[in-house]
């Protein structure tokens, strides 16, 4: 059995003497921090958050309101409640408080649109988001749909694929039926849109400029079937749009600027690794080694491109008279990753907002027009630029574009066609 013995001389026990002394200021810094939490009335709040600002550590008050906590004595307690607004304490070597809390009147006496009306949020029943698009960090935004993007609990939208107008796919509260429709119904301006598109478009929220939207109101239960009936059971998004004012014309102009480029590609075999697998599978002097070209061509690189997209759009609102008006043109040109495919979209809005009879009639009146121009491409040109030969050309020698070639390796089933020829931009 092995001993230790451990000997300390007058130098190091000065040392360590010095350094004890040293942290107790440090150990004397903490206290215990007893408090209250009450509201306007003086009654307690149940469940509120009580943290230290600095080192996040926190606790929640009792049945009485009330809460301990271990924290510097120059510390700041941020005490948060639902409804309420937040509230930042400083402890200055105090050891008991008193925190009164005060009604975020803001939030309650929030205007809500539900359909049939508008509430106060505070009277609003059923499941409600309303969104405001001036407080969504949505990033690009070309549609009502990426502002919906991860900005409500239970709202799951999914892109249908690299199209800039290709739409998406929304789902509240997940699907609830297994041969109908699961598409919530889309409410703009108070006139239900037909979700399967219409001529020329896939998707109803492409006309929509996002810097148009003044809130989306997302109605998420069945209550909302009471409005809209059956077309609500999978949910309702309210949209509605800016409107005029009372006051002096004011003139918004906003502008964006959008790059977008391929991530990744996928590892394929270059040209020469082509050749020589062929080679040494069917050997050099069959039929499919005969049939390879002597290029290197990467159709992936070929079909995919960085794209710059931007908008632009242009409100004018006041009052003529004693008529509130907003009138509103917006231009989109959003260009995809893939060659060829874009969107180019054109709205106009006009609105009125006059109140009759001492304000108790007020009418609403919307005109709104949209030009949408969309290239698509060819669904298959991202697969079949994984797939096709990269031995082949992507023109002729004469400078023609090759069209409709097809696998050769196995000729008994049709392979991939020309990615270039399927998105139609060699030219």
């Amino acid at each position: 059995m092995k001993s230790f013995s451990f000997q300390l001389n007058r130098r190091g026990l000065i040392t360590l003497l010095m350094a004890m002394l040293f942290a107790l200021p440090a150990f004397s810094q903490k206290m215990a921090v007893q408090g209250t939490v009450i509201d306007e009335n003086g009654e307690p709040i149940i469940g509120a958050s009580v943290v230290d600002s600095k080192t996040k550590a926190g606790t929640a008050t009792d049945f009485d309101g009330n809460f301990v906590l271990n924290v510097d004595k120059n510390a700041v307690l941020q005490v948060t409640y639902v409804g309420y607004k937040t509230q930042n304490v400083n402890v200055d070597g105090r050891n008991k408080l008193t925190v009164k809390l005060q009604t975020n009147s803001v939030v309650l006496n929030e205007v809500v649109a539900i359909g049939y009306g508008t509430v106060k949020k505070e009277d609003a029943t059923g499941a409600i988001s309303t969104l405001k698009p001036d407080e969504i960090e949505a990033g690009l935004a070309t549609s009502a749909q990426d502002l919906l993007v991860g900005a409500a609990p239970g709202v799951v939208v999914t892109s249908n694929g690299g199209q800039p107008e290709g739409g998406a796919t929304i789902r509240i509260r997940g699907g609830a039926s297994l041969n109908a429709t699961n598409d919530p119904l889309i409410v703009i301006d108070g006139v239900p849109m037909d979700t399967k598109g219409t001529l020329g478009s896939n998707n109803p929220l492409s006309f929509v400029s996002p810097e148009n939207i003044e809130n989306m109101t997302i109605l998420k239960d069945a209550s909302a079937t009471a409005i809209y009936g059956s077309r609500a059971s999978n949910g309702v998004i309210i949209i509605t749009t800016k409107k005029g004012q009372k006051g002096r014309p004011q003139i918004n102009f906003t502008a964006n600027a959008y790059v977008n480029t391929p991530r990744n590609y996928v590892n394929m075999m270059t040209g020469d690794e082509f050749r020589s697998f062929i080679n040494n599978y069917y050997g050099a002097e069959s039929a499919q080694a005969q049939a390879l070209g002597t290029y290197n061509t990467n159709w992936q690189k070929e079909i995919l491109r960085t794209s710059v997209s931007h908008d632009y759009s242009l409100g004018i609102g006041g009052t003529v008279g004693c008529l509130p008006y907003r009138v509103s043109l917006a231009y989109t040109g959003n260009n995809g990753i893939i060659k060829t495919s874009k969107m180019d979209r054109v709205t106009l809005g006009v609105n009125l907002t006059p109140k009759f009879f001492d304000d108790l009639l007020a009418v609403n009146l919307n005109l709104k027009g949209a030009y949408v121009a969309n290239r698509f491409y060819d669904g298959s040109a991202l697969g079949n630029s994984i797939g096709f030969n990269p031995t082949l050309p992507v023109k002729n020698p004469d400078g023609n574009a090759f069209n409709g070639w097809t696998t050769y390796v196995n000729t008994s089933v049709a392979g991939p066609n020309d990615p270039g020829a399927s998105i139609n931009t060699l030219k």
